[in-house]
């Protein structure tokens, strides 16, 4: 750790401000429209979604509370899968918790971790549950990850929300052999950083050395402008000039660059293959820093590099990606933002000693970690000693929320002097205005002083020593001097955007979530597969998350011999979670919550696949559409008799009025229907096609065309939402004209419903900030509603051109507010509910295969603004501490409710499920009420008609007159 800074972060506050991913589009942006009349649409500059990078592990160490010998921690670091890391099993056997720590010897901010298995084909001593935690001083931790990984030897890998650290500890609980065994080993272990933000354009000039000769189109500029649907290109007439090609950036100033984004022009022709980089200060003299080759297709580009400061960059294109002429085009360039980067702490005093061999006090000894080194002023020249006062002043490159300084004195055993007394502690933006956060004085001994003070933001800190504290003489000592950063990761104002928590780590991917009634656990599941879906072989891969306990726990089931992958899912009027379809596309399977086990149901009339079923006011489950599975086409809808256990068909109830016009045909056309129950068993189609009808379910059944969703136009993989049922109030959101390969909107609409086959009111409200298709929404306890996730062109199996920030609709202003940025993409078969304590959990994406990058086994807890005071800090929560009826609430009965202090509003939001993009049980119906006769004792009326309040279980959530909401009491209405 000699001679190396003791904190050297990777982020400035900006950056920490703003997401780690790189987006074209800053908050809050508006997306660029085109297209007229009914079809309108969003064409955006697609943005990558670069996954975080390994940092070099040169010179790291690993300790472990126990290990083997001959299967040391320093394995981990090894760079090969043949060694490991392995608890002690011989003579006797060290029980579990097993942890690992990393120490990367100096402090980076990081977002993801990375852990290799054993890779010697026995997974014995393979990991299960888990926690993932970070530390600035290995003393003090933060939990970033928990979960339960999967009993096989791929690799796995947990992303988080940027956080600066220089410890990371791994802890083992249990092994994923479910056997007992108290041993655990690991193979690798890699710690994640990046990528970096792009950096702003607004003063660039760009040139390059051929331009199309056509007034006004493809100029250089056009590859800056934001529109991936201008480009610029390069002469490509009969006097086309060959390569190579140059497009050269005029920053205006030297900025810190770590890389080049590049999006290729709309068609093919252009694309550039072969390339190089190079910088330079003045702009003449060039000097090279990264080559390569891209592929020729749409996909956006990146080239990453060690940051280096300059004011001019070139990309030289050497090659058509086609090779189908001497073009090269581009309709994006960005650099990337290089000043996050690991630079190392700098440090100046007034004064070191280094002319004695025996004692090196040179002023860096003090941010080396180490505490047997250590700064001191000069004191061998007795005829030159400088005397007090003396300072220590640290350069941390960049600005922080500093909110502390630990002082270290020198550890020499008996030896005082140069023990600082009195001191004054200061911090600067600038190196030239100083203020002063702390003063006093410090006892004379060898112990450790913390100062604290709130946090401020500041590059450089000051500590000035006034006196010695023995008054041995005029100088002064330390063997470590630390400012103290704040060691979370914050979203800028959470009180207006909300924050974002740790992450769940699952051994699957969770395309389909159901929140279960009466115990409030999670239940996610994937497929015959943790990571990839295929021919139904009658088993699925599931999970449950525990909440309070932060505990998962897999299980594969396999007695309904029902592959779950892409199915419909309703819970019930009495709380079993009715999944019907999917891969193995003629099966029913039930979850019993009170026993935590499935059953087989009655099998579909049609077998079926990406249907859509919702519960009606009657009790039964509606399902239509699902050419993906089963035969194509005719999926008419079917009716489900939970009490009778069978299906049968609905025949006046047809599956084309629904269908949306893909250019993918009836396989996706009947896809993922926006259902709503409503009075009397009937159904309310909203989407995903233009066209909306109601349908009756009694008898044969009826159906009855609703209108056009005003000038909307097929939304496929968009979201309808379900915020006022008693005012019937729906909110739809995005979606894309087809299923895969094609632009996206950012459409809303609020659709007001009447009576069962009348047209409803559809009023077109102002657009989201993204366009976005396979996102997710959540109604949240006061009606608001998130949008989370999703991607600007939509492409299955994809994380590029994610949307990272979510949106909060606001129904009392028809308006959208963007809110804290994701730092994991959430796209195809993503989900997100809503959970009990007024938080959402948002997970998923992928499910396709070893190897997919879009795969994220993984989910993170939203907390929404309303879950913070005005200056950021957490609000307090209002209490309902008693119902009476205590769960089973009737219809049209009154509910008396006791709370902690009085309350403003009473809302129930039904427990909800969710699988591509679709949750048709979650419903929010807000409550009248009246003073109780007791003191904050409420009144609170259950609507009476179950097409308002769907039978079934709820969140009963009170908010006080901030609109803060308790955690939910459960009530189970019928």
């Amino acid at each position: 750790m000699r001679g190396n800074s003791f904190y050297a972060y990777a982020l400035s506050v900006a950056c920490l401000i703003n997401s780690a991913i790189s987006l074209t589009h800053r908050l809050p942006t508006r997306d660029v429209r085109t297209g007229t009349g009914a079809e309108q649409y969003y064409s955006t500059m697609p943005v990558a979604f670069v996954a975080p990078t390994q940092l070099d592990r040169v010179g790291w160490t690993a300790t472990a509370n126990s290990f083997q010998p001959g299967c040391e921690p320093r394995n981990v670091l090894d760079n090969t899968g043949a060694t490991w890391w392995e608890s002690r099993f011989s003579p006797t056997v060290d029980p579990l918790p097993h942890n690992i720590v990393i120490d990367m010897k100096n402090s980076y901010v990081i977002n993801g971790f990375r852990m290799l298995p054993r890779q010697d084909r026995s997974p014995s001593g393979n990991i299960g549950q888990h926690t993932i935690e970070v530390s600035l001083d290995s003393k003090s931790w933060k939990q970033v990850g928990s979960g339960t990984y999967a009993n096989d030897q791929a690799r796995k890998t947990t992303y988080f929300q940027n956080i600066p650290a220089r410890y990371v500890r791994l802890t083992a609980q249990s092994t994923a052999e479910g056997k007992g065994y108290q041993y655990v080993t690991v193979g690798e272990i890699d710690i994640l950083s990046g990528p970096d933000p792009t950096l702003p354009r607004d003063n660039w000039k760009v040139t390059a050395d051929s331009e199309n000769p056509l007034p006004n189109q493809h100029r250089a500029v056009e590859a800056t402008d934001g529109a991936s649907t201008t480009y610029w290109s390069t002469q490509f007439d009969g006097s086309s000039p060959g390569f190579p090609h140059t497009f050269t950036i005029d920053q205006g100033s030297d900025k810190a660059v770590s890389g080049l984004g590049y999006l290729g022009p709309p068609t093919a022709q252009g694309r550039i293959g072969q390339y190089t980089v190079h910088k330079s200060t003045d702009g003449t003299t060039w000097t090279p820093v990264t080559s390569g080759t891209w592929t020729d297709d749409d996909k956006p580009k990146a080239t990453e590099f060690g940051a280096v400061t300059v004011r001019y960059i070139r990309l030289t294109a050497l090659s058509e990606a086609g090779n189908r002429g001497p073009w090269a085009a581009a309709a994006e360039i960005n650099l990337f933002d290089g000043s996050r980067q690991a630079t190392f702490f700098s440090v100046t005093a007034d004064s070191h000693e280094t002319s004695v061999p025996s004692e090196d006090g040179q002023a860096n000894n003090a941010l080396d970690g180490d505490p047997d080194t250590f700064w001191t002023t000069k004191w061998a020249n007795t005829n030159n000693i400088p005397g007090y006062p003396h300072f220590f002043r640290i350069d941390m490159k960049a600005s922080y929320s500093v909110h502390g300084l630990s002082y270290l004195p020198r550890q020499t055993p008996g030896n005082l002097q140069g023990n600082v007394g009195q001191h004054l502690i200061e911090v600067s933006l600038d190196d030239n205005s100083w203020t002063p956060v702390a003063r006093g004085t410090w006892e004379d001994d060898q112990l450790m002083k913390v100062v604290n003070w709130e946090g401020v933001l500041a590059r450089y800190v000051r500590l000035t020593a006034l006196t010695e504290a023995g008054n041995r003489g005029p100088w002064a000592a330390a063997a470590e001097i630390q400012p103290l950063i704040q060691s979370t990761y914050s979203a800028p104002a959470p009180e207006s955007q909300g924050q974002w928590g740790e992450t769940i780590d699952f051994p699957l991917v969770p395309v389909a979530v159901a929140l279960v009634p009466s115990t409030s656990e999670v239940l996610v599941w994937s497929a015959w597969n943790a990571d990839k879906y295929g021919d139904g072989n009658g088993r699925t891969v599931t999970a449950t998350y525990t909440p309070s306990t932060g505990i998962v726990t897999q299980s594969i089931v396999t007695n309904t011999q029902h592959d779950m992958f892409c199915p419909g899912i309703s819970i019930s009027k009495s709380g079993l979670i009715v999944v019907s379809g999917g891969n193995n596309a003629e099966k029913t399977s039930v979850y019993h919550p009170d026993t935590h086990s499935w059953s087989s149901g009655a099998q579909l009339v049609l077998p079926r696949g990406y249907n859509s079923q919702v519960t009606l006011s009657n009790g039964g489950i509606f399902t239509t559409g699902g050419s993906w599975g089963g035969a194509r086409g005719g999926k008419n809808a079917e009716y489900y008799d939970p009490v009778a256990n069978t299906w049968t068909l609905r025949p006046g109830c047809p599956v084309e009025p629904i269908l949306t016009d893909d250019h993918e045909g009836i396989y996706r056309q009947d896809n993922h229907a926006w259902l709503f129950a409503r009075q009397n068993g009937s159904v309310f189609q909203a989407g995903p096609s233009k066209n909306m009808n109601w349908f009756t379910t009694d008898g044969q059944g009826t159906t009855t065309p609703a209108g056009t969703r005003a000038n909307d136009v097929d939304s496929m993989n968009g979201v309808a939402v379900m915020y006022d049922a008693v005012a019937g109030k729906i909110l739809t959101v995005g979606g894309a004209l087809h299923y895969d390969r094609s632009f996206t909107t950012a459409n809303a609409h609020i659709i007001t419903l009447g009576a069962p086959n009348t047209r409803p009111t559809v009023t077109a409200i102002n657009s989201a900030h993204y366009a976005r298709a396979f996102h997710n929404s959540v109604v949240l306890p006061d009606g608001r509603v998130l949008i989370v996730g999703g991607l600007n062109y939509a492409r299955v199996f994809s994380d590029d051109t994610s949307i990272l920030y979510p949106e909060l609709f606001d129904p009392a202003t028809n308006t959208f507010t963007v809110m804290a940025p994701l730092s994991i993409p959430r796209n195809y078969h993503s989900v997100a509910v809503l959970l009990p304590d007024g938080t959402v959990f948002s997970g998923g994406g992928g499910l396709c295969g070893v190897g997919c990058t879009a795969n994220h086994y993984d989910a993170q807890i939203f907390r929404p603004p309303y879950l913070f005071n005005f200056d950021g800090t957490a609000a307090a929560r209002p209490k309902i501490t008693r119902t009476s009826p205590a769960r089973d609430v009737p219809l049209g009965s009154t509910l008396t409710v006791t709370t902690e202090g009085a309350v403003d509003k009473f809302a129930m939001v039904r427990f909800g499920t969710a699988t591509h993009s679709v949750n048709t049980d979650q419903l929010r119906v807000p409550l009248t009420f009246t003073a109780g006769g007791g003191a904050n004792t409420y009144r609170v009326q259950v609507p009476s008609e179950p097409g308002v309040a769907v039978p079934g279980w709820y969140m009963l959530f009170a908010m006080d007159a901030k609109g803060v909401p308790s955690v939910a009491a459960t009530i189970n209405v019928q």
